[in-house]
């Protein structure tokens, strides 16, 4: 397990055998050391308003999810979409599409943070601070 210091907290990332396996997110400020590696590349390049390809990651295991990842993938930084936009493109319901995000193992590369609930924020895995705190910073 590694772990990379972003500007709102820690996030924890699972790396081995050439792919990523999992993001986790926290609000915290201990330092961690820097870690060289495609995934701690992406999260520099993300944070400092760069984009870099997507690191390797774990596939999906439904055709679902990789139509969801492919989906998320597609909505540009700093662009959001509702709940409903989304199911509508990925023909699927909106309740459905939550709780897939909610499962998302991998927050900020496969960004689900950018999916709004029609009349708000909408929820995310990680809290509404990391998801306001995401938003925001992708309208700098």
């Amino acid at each position: 397990m590694y772990s990379f210091q972003s500007p709102f907290g820690v996030i924890h990332y699972d790396w081995h055998e050439g792919l990523c396996h999992g993001l986790t997110l926290q609000q915290s400020d201990m330092m961690h050391a820097k870690h060289d590696n495609p995934v701690s590349a992406w999260l520099s390049a993300y944070f400092s308003g760069t984009t870099q390809a997507l690191p390797a990651l774990a596939p999906a295991k439904t055709n679902f999810q990789r139509k969801l990842r492919h989906g998320l993938c597609a909505i540009p930084y700093g662009k959001v979409k509702t709940y409903g936009e989304l199911a509508k493109t990925l023909s699927t319901a909106p309740r459905a599409l939550g709780q897939a995000l909610g499962a998302n193992p991998f927050p900020i590369i496969i960004p689900c943070h950018r999916v709004v609930a029609a009349g708000g924020l909408g929820g995310f895995h990680y809290g509404s601070d990391w998801k306001k705190s995401l938003l925001n910073f992708e309208q700098l």
